[in-house]
């Protein structure tokens, strides 16, 4: 079977990009995988690749090549959606190559994996393929009228894949898409190639996109408690952002210098993990929680805010991590403070992290996507029929609106 993912940039850092590769890779023991990256930005992608699978770039945006003198690259996109946030990265150029790229694409399944992709894939994407739109964002951060545009593209595909059972509750109820299946499959990581955490080193760490939602500040905030308590424990914040200068302001003021330290990116995540004996995650909102499975795999505990969707489906609250309320400064630093102080609860709940994460194993993750390619096929003209009962049903009920004015 030939399956093809479109991607945003694969050439880039973050968790679309690592779990698409994690699951490409684990595909491609049974199939023919490539990865179509709208945007390259750099020679080399930034993760490992395995070498069965195929990488093609679409806009080269590099300073020193062709596309960038293009006339188009320099007009906005027309089917990207300007209300995604990625818009401003898009432009007819990248409309006109993903349009050309899909209709001429003999993939027998095509997987996007952002909304604006998926509006592409809808438009130009072969019918003879089975379509899936992947969610690693979730229904309720979009903006409303990029759920509308939505509505109306997602309803010619085939599936949509949430990363949470919570997300696709929400989908199932606020987007009508008869015919189109909504399911949740979570991220996949894969057993990281470190040596397990031990639990002994005073050393918490984080990571993630250094930008407001993710909420390093309260980290940092509840540190400067814990680091008044435990003078020889330091915090250690991975990743790169926006916010990068406003969190070393805050450093500087509490007099964390060499106590918390901004450690830039690090990539595979997991040898910095395995340094570590807590893991925090402090944000408003996930939509899985990469990076508390990737601890977790690691053996590390999680501390981590109850927020929306993510967390509370990955973490057994006292078993294998721990849960606090969201933008509860004392919560976290009380949650820090117990794992701190408790060393052989730091190892019970690292060793049952390890035990509980093997769920979200790429490989037998990639056995759930072959049953749901293998189900949509058998299920398309059963789902044709429902979408057409459906549009029938709404026409004649707008005839009837109409008929009644």
């Amino acid at each position: 079977m030939k399956i093809t993912f479109l991607i945003h940039n694969v050439y880039g850092i973050g968790g679309t990009i690592r779990t698409t590769l994690n699951l490409a890779g684990a595909l491609a023991d049974r199939h023919e995988v490539t990865v179509v990256s709208m945007l390259r930005h750099r020679a080399s992608p930034r993760f490992a690749i395995d070498p069965r699978v195929t990488v093609v770039p679409l806009v080269d945006i590099r300073p020193e090549a062709a596309d960038v003198t293009d006339p188009f690259h320099r007009q906005p996109a027309e089917v990207f959606p300007v209300s995604e946030a990625r818009y401003k990265q898009y432009s007819r150029l990248t409309d006109r190559r993903a349009e050309e790229y899909l209709r001429d694409c003999d993939a027998d399944a095509i997987i996007g994996t952002r909304p604006g992709i998926n509006v592409y894939l809808s438009r130009f994407g072969s019918r003879r393929a089975l379509r899936i739109a992947q969610e690693h964002l979730t229904h309720d951060t979009h903006s409303k009228k990029l759920r509308a545009q939505l509505g109306r593209h997602y309803r010619t595909l085939d599936a949509v894949v949430t990363t949470t059972e919570a997300d696709a509750a929400v989908y199932r109820s606020k987007m009508r898409l008869p015919g189109v299946r909504i399911l949740a499959i979570p991220n996949g990581v894969p057993e990281p190639a470190v040596r397990p955490a031990d639990g002994t080193a005073k050393v918490i760490a984080a990571a993630g996109r250094l930008v407001r939602g993710k909420r390093f500040d309260l980290l940092i905030e509840a540190f400067s408690t814990v680091a008044a308590k435990h003078p020889d424990w330091s915090l250690r914040l991975y990743g790169t952002g926006t916010d990068r200068e406003r969190l070393q302001r805050l450093i500087d003021e509490r007099d964390l210098g060499g106590r918390a330290t901004l450690m830039g990116v690090v990539s595979p995540i997991d040898t910095a993990f395995a340094e570590a004996s807590i893991v925090a995650s402090a944000s408003d909102a996930e939509s899985f929680g990469m990076t508390i499975v990737e601890a977790m795999r690691c053996g590390v505990p999680v501390v981590s805010t109850d927020c929306p969707l993510g967390p509370a489906g990955i973490i057994q609250d006292g078993v294998d991590g721990l849960l606090v309320p969201m933008n509860d400064e004392r919560a976290l630093t009380a949650a820090l403070l117990d794992l701190i102080a408790d060393p052989e609860a730091r190892r019970r709940m690292g060793a049952a992290a390890r035990v509980s994460a093997r769920r979200f194993d790429p490989a037998a993750l990639s056995l759930t996507y072959d049953e749901l390619f293998t189900g949509l096929a058998t299920t398309r003209r059963a789902r044709a029929w429902q979408r057409e009962r459906a549009a029938w049903r709404g026409r004649a009920g707008r005839a009837l609106r109409r008929l009644r004015r």
